[in-house]
């Protein structure tokens, strides 16, 4: 029976944790105009609520 290649698996999952990570950064870039507008609508309403 043949060898396992460990070298080539490992490797193979960096690329793919590499690919993932890359594609959430981008996302993230796409999306923060969206995001920051209605997280910072939320905040100003929950502080006047304690006054």
């Amino acid at each position: 029976m043949a060898k396992p290649n460990y070298a080539f698996e490992k490797r193979q999952k960096e690329l793919a944790k590499k690919k993932k990570k890359e594609e959430k950064r981008l996302q993230k870039l796409k999306s923060p105009e969206s995001t920051d507008a209605s997280e910072a609508n939320a905040s100003e309403t929950d502080g006047d609520t304690t006054d």
